[in-house]
C-alpha cells in the first residue's frame, strides 16, 4: 500500500500458485516482509494433496496469523504418529498413503468480509463464515458460523455480532460481491449499521 508498506493486497501475491483463491482487497498487515505471506504464514500446502484455501474479499489478516494446511497432519490411526516413512532407508516400506491420506481435514475457507487477529491460527479444513471475528491469539479448529466473535485456544464462541434476522439479510445482501463502483456510491451504508439502508443500496 504506497506509503504504508506493511500492509499487502493478498490477490496480486496468489497469482500462479496452485489451489490458492483470494478475493478482493483482502489484505495482510506485517512489518516484517509482508509480502512472503505465502510462504511464511501458509504452512503445509503441499500441491500434491491438492487441498484448497480460499480467502474471501474484505478480508483483514494480522500480523503473525498462521493458516496450516493438511500438510502438517500425521497419521494417527496407529500407535505412533511419527512419519517413518518420509525418512526411507527402509522405513518407507509398508506404508499405505491411504491410511494418511483417509485423516485430511479438507478444504481450508475463509469467507469474505472476515477479522483475523494477531497470531491466531487456523488449523486445516476450516470455513470460517463471513463477517466473523477470530480474536488474537486463537486456535480455531472447527467452523465459526457466520458474524461470530470467536476466541481462545480452541477458540470457542464469545458472542454473535447481530441477531439471526440481520446476519441473514447480510449474508443474502453479499455487498462484497458488488462492483467496485456500487460499494463506492455505498460505503455509509456498508459500513453503518442500518439494515434498511443497506437494502435499499442492493
Amino acid at each position: 500500500m504506497p506509503g504504508f508498506p506493511r500492509v499487502v493486497f493478498l490477490q496480486p501475491l496468489a497469482e500462479g500458485r496452485r489451489n490458492v483463491t483470494v478475493g478482493p482487497y483482502a489484505y495482510y498487515d506485517d512489518p516484517d516482509a509482508p509480502e512472503t505471506f505465502f510462504d511464511r504464514n501458509v504452512l503445509h500446502h503441499f500441491d500434491f494433496i491438492g487441498d484448497h484455501l480460499t480467502i474471501g474479499p474484505f478480508c483483514a489478516i494480522a500480523a503473525g496469523v498462521r493458516i496450516i494446511m493438511n500438510g502438517a497432519n500425521h497419521a494417527m490411526g496407529g500407535f505412533s504418529t511419527y512419519p517413518f516413512n518420509i525418512f526411507g532407508a527402509g522405513w518407507e516400506a509398508g506404508f499405505d498413503p491411504a491410511t494418511w491420506a483417509a485423516e485430511l481435514r479438507g478444504d481450508t475457507v475463509i469467507g469474505p468480509d472476515v477479522w483475523i487477529g494477531g497470531e491466531a491460527w487456523i488449523m486445516p479444513g476450516v470455513t470460517i463464515g463471513a463477517g466473523a471475528i477470530i480474536a488474537a491469539k486463537s486456535v480455531v479448529t472447527r467452523d465459526v458460523a457466520p458474524y461470530t466473535v470467536v476466541a481462545g485456544n480452541p477458540a470457542r464462541e464469545v458472542r454473535r455480532r447481530f441477531d439471526e434476522p440481520t446476519s441473514a439479510a447480510l449474508l443474502d445482501i453479499c455487498w462484497w460481491d458488488w462492483p467496485a463502483d456500487k460499494i463506492t456510491r455505498n460505503l455509509n451504508a456498508i459500513r453503518g449499521a442500518d439494515l434498511a439502508a443497506l437494502k435499499a443500496a442492493r
